[in-house]
């Protein structure tokens, strides 16, 4: 954590400090899970305000770092600026709203806090992007639960079992593995659902024919996974069997791409050409991937807006998708971790065409 402080106070300039409030970036920053805190950062130090409710766990866990009592937060702050020689307050501008920054600005009189200050976000976002060896090690134990859900759940779908019964199954599955939680309301899908992208688990029950897609993951100390799969029950047409072998050539293709140096726009383009010319223009509607960590979506992503290029070290998902509206939709999803000569998966899953 020291290492991560150091780089926040590497891009203040003389008389700056930075002040981060969300959660994401505090527990990067400190490796504290909590959900109230404020850490500042001047070229001397870095301080972790903390209310009561978690100030004995915090001065426990974290390190290199002063953690003290939150009492009265903003003159708190602005005590520590005034030590530290600090009259000019870098904030996180992209995930503070404008009625916080307003008080905060309000409060802290002698002290400029700019709301159009990016360096902040960028820093963070930069650094958050290059997972370390440990950092590395949660998402891959965070998707070996999600690789084991999967291998589970194949066995009970079943038609008649409705998809949020499917949903609660994986869930309750996951957390019996040891997860902290998930990493976000899983997809399962069937049928026409199915050709919802982000469609919620309902009481429809499971069919004969239907596809099912589930996209799911765990959480180990903080880190998540991401995964998806689309199975078949008892059958598939010659139409589901098109769209699945599209969207499986696409996402092979992205894969195959992807490393570090190349552009997440052009990692998109290679898989979304492949769909769009096999005839589905208009039915892949969102991008190829993003990068996953301490939050389930980062930056960078591999989009047709995207033309940051991918460093070595980034995690990303590798997920194109077909949805015929009112019909069915298929999606499969990797995660990769992104080397100087390529890429390797860290999703064991099979993603053949699966007909249970």
């Amino acid at each position: 954590m020291k290492e991560r402080i150091e780089k926040i106070q590497s891009i203040l300039k003389e008389g700056e400090g930075a002040l981060v409030r969300s959660d994401a970036n505090r527990f990067y920053l400190t490796g504290f899970h909590s959900s109230e805190g404020t850490l500042v950062v001047t070229p001397k130090r870095a301080v972790f305000l903390v209310d009561f409710r978690y100030i004995e766990k915090a001065r426990s866990v974290i390190h290199h770092t002063e953690v003290v009592l939150m009492e009265r937060l903003l003159a708190q702050v602005a005590e520590i600026c005034k030590e530290d020689g600090v009259g000019r307050l870098l904030v996180e501008t992209e995930s503070m709203n404008l009625g916080m920054h307003s008080r905060i600005a309000s409060a802290l009189k002698e002290i400029t806090v700019p709301a159009d200050d990016n360096r902040l976000d960028t820093a963070l976002t930069d650094a958050r992007a290059i997972k370390t060896r440990g950092e590395l090690a949660n998402i891959i134990a965070a998707q070996q639960m999600t690789d084991e859900t999967f291998s589970y759940i194949i066995e009970r779908i079943t038609p008649g079992r409705t998809e949020r019964e499917v949903a609660l199954d994986m869930e309750f599955f996951m957390r019996r593995l040891g997860s902290e939680g998930v990493s976000f309301d899983f997809i399962v899908v069937s049928g026409k659902n199915s050709s919802l992208p982000h469609g919620v688990p309902t009481e429809k029950k499971i069919e004969v024919g239907d596809f099912v897609t589930m996209d799911f993951g765990a959480i180990v100390n903080g880190y998540h996974s991401d995964m998806t799969r689309t199975v078949a029950i008892g059958r598939v047409d010659d139409d589901q069997r098109k769209v699945y072998e599209t969207v499986l050539a696409a996402q092979t293709a992205g894969i195959e791409f992807l490393r570090a140096g190349v552009k997440g726009v052009d990692a998109d383009r290679v898989a979304r050409d492949i769909i769009y010319g096999a005839g589905y223009e208009g039915c892949f509607g969102h991008s190829l991937g993003h990068s996953v960590g301490i939050e389930i979506h980062e930056a960078p992503s591999c989009s047709p807006r995207c033309d940051q290029v991918l460093a070595a070290g980034t995690v990303m998902t590798v997920e194109p998708g077909i949805y015929l509206e009112n019909r069915f939709g298929v999606r499969i999803e990797d995660m990769v971790y992104i080397t100087e000569n390529g890429c390797e998966n860290l999703t064991a899953s099979r993603k053949d065409l699966l007909i249970l």
